[in-house]
């Protein structure tokens, strides 16, 4: 399964090569009051308006500008609680060494360093790698086919289906990937007939070595930007808000991938077959299907994950 991808830089530059708008009025949403987990949206999510040039592009900056402040003021008000902890756990172990206020000095000094180090990254402008990185449940731009024209909107990265009951998420906690073979089973409601891409430089997986967890990130040794196949939809519900979300494709792995301990591995799309994967015939899964066999296949280097 892929566990997580890192989104490629220049996003905005990467769709303009394929002739993708930005979904404003999404990207707005995803911003406003009804979204109420910030930490779920990517710094580099916020990048792709760091210089707007439309009074919509500028609102959406607003909105962004907006909600950081106050990411800013909840992390401040739990630095002053932590802070005001700590002072009261030397307080009292002037006077007295206690395994209790030892172990609230303790907890009190390690979430002071961690809230400053999230106001830090909260306040920086210079980007890094890790911006861009997606997991489970995060949002990630995802280019779809709307009206006839590839429209980037913002997508979770764990897909609900339409018409699933919003528990789907717990039940079926792996739903970020979309197994090939299940692809007219689970996924059949997407399969055929609401396909995306995502746009990323490298992945990665949990493997097994030795007996111990580790994560490796695999990269195309072309260093091309991978489009990722996925299925997406689009879920209402009564008491919630509107769902975008996408799951990636995965299927066998190359030998390269296999060998270094995984099971499975996203599927690329190649460029002259963006269009046709885009607008899928419900019809005709064959097409579709030919389109996930005709995939690039580069070579997949890998190193531990820093």
């Amino acid at each position: 399964m892929c566990f997580s991808a890192q989104l490629v830089d220049a996003y905005r530059q990467h769709c303009r090569r394929w002739g993708a708008f930005i979904s404003l009025e999404e990207f707005k949403d995803l911003y406003g009051p009804a979204f109420s987990d910030r930490r779920k949206v990517p710094k580099m999510i916020d990048q792709l308006f760091i210089d707007p040039q439309t009074d919509d592009e500028r609102a959406i900056k607003t909105l962004i500008d907006r909600r950081n402040a106050e990411l800013a003021t909840e992390y401040e008000q739990e630095l002053f609680k932590q802070r005001t902890r700590l002072a009261d756990a030397e307080r009292k172990l002037a006077v007295k060494e206690t395994k209790a206020a030892a172990e609230s000095r303790r907890i009190a000094t390690d979430k002071v360093e961690a809230l400053k180090r999230k106001l830090d990254d909260l306040r920086r402008t210079e980007p890094k790698d890790r911006d861009a990185r997606i997991f489970p449940g995060v949002y990630a731009p995802v280019i779809v086919s709307e009206g006839g024209k590839l429209v980037v909107k913002p997508m979770r990265y764990q897909c609900r289906p339409a018409g699933k009951p919003a528990f789907y998420d717990i039940k079926y906690p792996g739903t970020y990937n979309a197994r090939r073979d299940n692809l007219e089973g689970f996924w059949k409601g997407q399969f055929g007939h609401t396909h995306g891409l995502m746009i990323v430089k490298t992945f990665y997986e949990n493997v097994d070595r030795d007996g111990k967890n580790v994560v490796l990130q695999f990269t195309p040794d072309d260093r091309e930007p991978m489009l990722v196949a996925c299925l997406w939809s689009r879920w209402t519900g009564k008491d919630e808000p509107e769902l975008l979300s996408f799951a990636a494709i995965t299927d066998d792995p190359p030998p390269e991938v296999a060998a270094a301990g995984h099971d499975r591995c996203i599927v690329q799309i190649k460029p002259e077959n963006v269009g046709a994967w885009l607008n899928p015939d419900p019809r005709n899964l064959a097409a579709s299907y030919a389109i996930l066999d005709d995939r690039p296949r580069p070579y997949y280097e890998h190193r531990l994950a820093a």
